[in-house]
Formats: C-alpha cells, structure tokens, sequence
C-alpha cells in the first residue's frame, strides 16, 4: 500500500499539480513554457 501511495503522489499528483513557485503552473506546463522560451531565442539569436 506504501508504494502505491508513493507512486501516486510521484508520478501522478505532483506532476499535476500546481505549484506557487513554478507561476501556479504544473511542472510539465512550466517546462513547455520553458523549453517553447528556449526555441524562440534561438531563432532570434
């Protein structure tokens, strides 16, 4: 049971949720954001 509570907040819950240190975004959403900022200053450079 300790694994599944586990893996459930590590794979799933923390991935989603919100985060106040990341602009309220999830992790996967800041580093879209992140990696979309990277692309556009390398057509600009």
């Amino acid at each position: 049971m300790i694994t599944l509570s586990f893996e459930y907040i590590e794979v799933f819950y923390n991935r989603k949720r919100l985060h106040s240190t990341l602009g309220y975004k999830s992790p996967i959403q800041f580093l879209d954001d992140w990696f979309i900022a990277q692309q556009k200053e390398k057509l600009v450079a």
